[in-house]
């Protein structure tokens, strides 16, 4: 899940899930974002919504107008993750063999999703931001979906049988560093796990079940927890 665009240089790196403001304006925000509408920081099944939050405390409009559904819980300021079952991989590597020889239309698709999601989203990328053309219709757009895409749905396919996560710690200490620098909160993943499971979901509808989407979500969640083991201080590096 090569969430951030790792080819571009720091300065221009894209999120495709932090949303509401060109990456240039951090420095004005106290906090990236903020749950509305929920009791807790994360809860089962519950629908939310995010907005953007200024120093002075003024609204700058909601992140996204499409409820998001939180699956996942952490707790004590760590991701909770559940092992891996036969079953589970079962449901992960019948669903990506027969998606896999769409992975280009797939990727595209996951990535536009997030953009249906949070239209604005679209300004953190300076080949979009930048240009008239329609994401979808951009050269650079689909290359770098279609890495995220098949990065995340091989690491599920393999975790199981690896034990772990099978992205090479570089790139998971590369991913993490640059979450990090620019941010990244839990509910950016949540949004890129949305996006990922309705894109599966549209891609395989006469597979797909309660216990796929579970297999699915479980997978990016131990993906997720891996990059955000990573997003680390430089303090605190080894």
């Amino acid at each position: 899940m090569n969430l951030l665009n790792t080819n571009t240089p720091a300065s221009n790196a894209s999120m495709p899930f932090s949303y509401g403001t060109s990456m240039s304006a951090f420095v004005d925000f106290s906090k990236t974002c903020v749950i509305k509408k929920s009791g807790s920081r994360f809860l089962h099944h519950r629908s939310v919504e995010l907005s953007w939050v200024r120093r002075d405390g003024s609204g700058c409009g909601l992140v996204s107008k499409t409820p998001l559904i939180i699956t996942s819980v952490e707790r004590s300021g760590r991701l909770d993750v559940k092992a891996f079952t036969e079953e589970q991989e079962a449901l992960v590597v019948k669903s990506w063999n027969s998606m896999k020889k769409n992975s280009g239309e797939l990727g595209l698709k996951f990535f536009l999703k997030i953009f249906e999601i949070a239209p604005s989203a679209k300004n953190l990328f300076t080949f979009l931001r930048d240009s008239d053309v329609p994401p979808e219709q951009n050269p650079k757009l689909k290359p770098h979906a279609v890495t995220v895409f098949v990065m995340t749905c091989e690491s599920a396919v393999q975790l199981r049988k690896a034990g772990k996560v099978t992205v090479k710690e570089s790139v998971l200490k590369d991913l993490g560093a640059t979450h990090l620098k620019y941010g990244v909160v839990d509910e950016h993943y949540e949004v890129t796990k949305f996006a990922l499971l309705e894109t599966i979901k549209e891609a395989v509808p006469e597979m797909w079940s309660p216990e796929m989407k579970n297999a699915w979500g479980e997978a990016y969640d131990q993906l997720a927890a891996a990059i955000k083991k990573e997003m680390k201080p430089t303090s605190q590096l080894s």
